[in-house]
């Protein structure tokens, strides 16, 4: 599994969740703590700012209480996300799709590989592609 936050510049930050690993409340406090810090890096004038705000959607682990008061403590501003409607994640109806057509069609032998396409179909989104996105 891949987990990817992006922005309309482009991918901020993006990890395979290791084999054997469950997307848990603890795990992915992990990850937004590894967020925060690609944010710091590759987004120094919004991290400066403060101007830089949180969607993902309303699964178990993005809503649990351990979770919330780290959002708030951090003052990590995340934008409500509607229950069942994933038309309105740009992972939903923007990445993933992109993603899939870089897969499509091929038979792939191991795990390594599978990431190795999926990274580069990732990498092959231009920033313009990205700022078209958000503004659909």
């Amino acid at each position: 599994m891949l987990i990817s936050f992006f922005d309309a510049n482009g991918i901020v930050h993006k990890e395979f969740v290791p084999p054997g690993h469950t997307v848990n409340q603890q795990f992915y406090l992990k990850v937004l703590k590894r967020l925060r810090h690609s944010v710091r890096k590759k987004r120094p004038e919004m991290w400066g700012s403060g101007d830089w705000f949180l969607h993902h959607d309303n699964a178990p682990a993005h809503t649990a209480l351990s979770l919330q008061q780290f959002l708030v403590e951090n003052n990590m501003t995340v934008i409500p996300h509607p229950p069942y409607s994933p038309n309105l994640a740009p992972c939903s109806f923007f990445l993933f799709p992109h993603m899939k057509g870089q897969t499509k069609g091929n038979l792939f032998v191991d795990v390594s590989k599978v990431k190795k396409k999926t990274l580069e179909g990732l990498n092959d989104i231009s920033r313009e592609e990205f700022q078209k996105c958000f503004q659909q």
